[in-house]
């Protein structure tokens, strides 16, 4: 009986407020709003590109405010989902440089104005597939393709002297560092403007993209490359990429065998160090953590033998 009571009077109470024009709108708005989440010590700039607005965002170590040595560079795109997970791997696997060289993070996001999806398919595709019929199993459903050329002069000639300018940055090593689409504007930027950045990490390049146009292009592209070059390219894919027989297998693409028959080509051409990894047990979205923590470790080795105790990791953890 006393429940009924109860009822009927909340009951009574909203019908009260909705009767007031407040209905659940005017409880919800009296509630004050949590703070947001956000990532200390980070800045983010904004560069206008073809009419719209980029935000590059940036994260230095700990370190870096402590002493005026030059930092390494890691740049990498798709930076909502990758600039925070580098930056956690860094600062924890790193511990301050022990295991992991502190370095400079910049992430490439997506302008505001732009479907996320939509936005990568265009800047970071390598040539424009709507300019021709669809093939049998085709789905580029993406307003726009092909602007490679254009976003990786974008980086060339505003992102990196942007950085360049406000950062103290080891020109020396300057890391790209990109997945899937992102890794085939890598192969892009590699392949055209070889000396941009001191290392390639290519994760998962879709090189199978527009019927696999820039692979077959690569070895024309190889001979009109500098005499010399000392870029460094690490190649990494997942072992599933590949055609297998678990759901987790691809069913016709072999991207291993793509990133494969892309080292082959590199690796006697101009001096390019290649490097190439399969990770097994992993696909084409679990690749990547794993795939960044073995790269830096490689590429940018502590100031100390590398050391997995936990019980100092009280302080590396942001």
């Amino acid at each position: 009986m006393m429940q009924v009571l109860w009822c009927l009077v909340f009951g009574v109470k909203v019908l009260v407020l909705m009767l007031l024009g407040g209905g659940f709108s005017a409880l919800a708005a009296e509630q004050p709003q949590p703070p947001q989440v956000s990532l200390t010590g980070t800045a983010v700039y904004e560069l206008s590109f073809q009419g719209r607005t980029y935000p590059v965002w940036v994260d230095v170590p700990a370190s870096y405010h402590s002493n005026q040595q030059d930092y390494p560079l890691l740049l990498v795109t798709d930076a909502p989902y990758a600039f925070p997970l580098i930056r956690s791997i860094r600062n924890r696997v790193g511990q301050q440089g022990k295991n992991i060289e502190d370095f400079i993070l910049v992430g490439l996001a997506y302008p505001a104005t732009d479907m996320p999806a939509f936005s990568r398919s265009r800047d970071y595709t390598t040539s424009d597939v709507k300019t021709r019929p669809a093939q049998p199993d085709e789905n580029y459903d993406a307003p726009a393709y092909g602007n490679a050329p254009a976003f990786s002069g974008f980086i060339g000639t505003q992102v990196l002297p942007l950085l360049q300018q406000k950062y103290r940055l080891d020109r020396q090593r300057q890391i790209y560092l990109g997945h899937s689409y992102g890794a085939l504007l890598g192969a892009y930027m590699l392949l055209h403007q070889p000396d941009l950045f001191s290392h390639y990490v290519l994760s998962s390049p879709s090189l199978w993209f527009d019927q696999r146009r820039l692979l077959e292009q690569t070895p024309a592209l190889i001979r009109t490359l500098p005499a010399k070059t000392s870029a460094k390219i690490w190649l990494y894919m997942g072992g599933f990429e590949q055609p297998g027989p678990s759901a987790r297998h691809y069913n016709k693409l072999n991207m291993v065998a793509d990133m494969q028959h892309f080292a082959k080509l590199l690796g006697p051409a101009k001096g390019l160090q290649v490097k190439t990894q399969v990770i097994d047990g992993e696909d084409h979205l679990t690749v990547f953590p794993p795939m960044v923590t073995r790269a830096m470790l490689e590429i940018l080795p502590g100031k100390a033998p590398y050391s997995g105790n936990t019980d100092q990791l009280s302080n590396f953890l942001c």
